[in-house]
């Protein structure tokens, strides 16, 4: 999944609204914003794994531990207390119809790989940044935060997605997923990109 989809993976990291967040250059409005995205984009994901998890495949990946919802919650609690959890995005209603429209426990599996083992990853450096570029002092982070030690935990995560004895078209139809699973952040992010000039710090 990883070799499959390198090349989607590093046209959603080169986005600009990435670029800008990691710059430090993206304010409390633009990460608000991000946060209501991800918001439905995860509540997608973590109804339709709940609702799918006596499926193999759902199975060797479900774990509460790595669900994204509560913290997302209390996160926008913090950057905007009151704020609303509704939020008017095409890119990402695209993204949580997608997801709910899955038949096949392969498909949903593509995406918490992209998902969560991103959160295990690249994640953390984003929840780094904010907190030195707003003094947090780690408040208003909960999203990055994960009661578990994140390279074992990525260790076991793929040991279990390699012993799953998929066939060559299952890995297949997964990898392809996987690309339509990056696509779809991508767009998310060009979304995002759009409102820079509001968003710039």
């Amino acid at each position: 999944m990883r070799d499959g989809s390198a090349a989607d993976h590093d046209a959603a990291e080169r986005s600009p609204f990435v670029a800008e967040l990691l710059g430090g250059n993206v304010n409390a409005q633009g990460y608000v914003d991000y946060l209501q995205r991800l918001r439905l984009v995860y509540a997608a994901i973590e109804d339709a794994v709940r609702a799918r998890r006596d499926d193999p495949l759902v199975a060797a990946v479900y774990d509460p531990a790595l669900e994204r919802l509560s913290a997302i919650d209390a996160d926008l609690d913090h950057w905007a207390p009151g704020i609303g959890r509704e939020v008017d995005s095409a890119a990402a209603a695209t993204y949580r119809d997608r997801v709910a429209g899955f038949s096949w426990g392969g498909d949903l599996l593509a995406h918490h790989y992209t998902r969560y083992l991103g959160d295990l990853s690249g994640g953390q450096a984003i929840g780094r940044i904010l907190d030195r570029t707003f003094d947090l002092g780690g408040a208003g982070l909960a999203f990055y935060e994960f009661p578990l030690r994140a390279k074992p935990y990525k260790d076991e995560y793929r040991a279990r997605l390699d012993g799953l004895g998929l066939a060559a078209a299952e890995i297949d139809r997964v990898v392809d997923e996987v690309k339509v699973a990056f696509r779809l952040n991508q767009a998310l992010l060009t979304e995002l990109g759009e409102n820079l000039a509001a968003y710039r710090a």
